[in-house]
């Protein structure tokens, strides 16, 4: 684990609950290190999209209808 812990509460759904359970037996690994795990993953997926909006800030943009036209103008659609 990384370094100091907090407590929390966090409400499953039974489903969610019981997968969690199984795999955390079958990986011999918490709970708590699975649900830190999948959380960290989503944080660093968070982190690497708002580095790609940063680098396409300045592409320009095309509207959906434009979009749609072009699509349609090249036989796409």
């Amino acid at each position: 684990m990384y370094g100091a812990t907090k407590r929390s509460t966090v409400y499953f759904e039974s489903e969610i609950h019981q997968a969690l359970r199984m795999k955390a037996a079958s990986t011999h690994r918490s709970l708590s290190d699975l649900v830190n795990e999948a959380v960290r993953q989503a944080l660093m997926e968070d982190r690497e999209d708002l580095a790609a909006f940063k680098d396409r800030a300045a592409e320009s943009t095309v509207c959906h209808e434009a979009l749609l036209e072009d699509l349609k103008a090249h036989g796409k659609l």
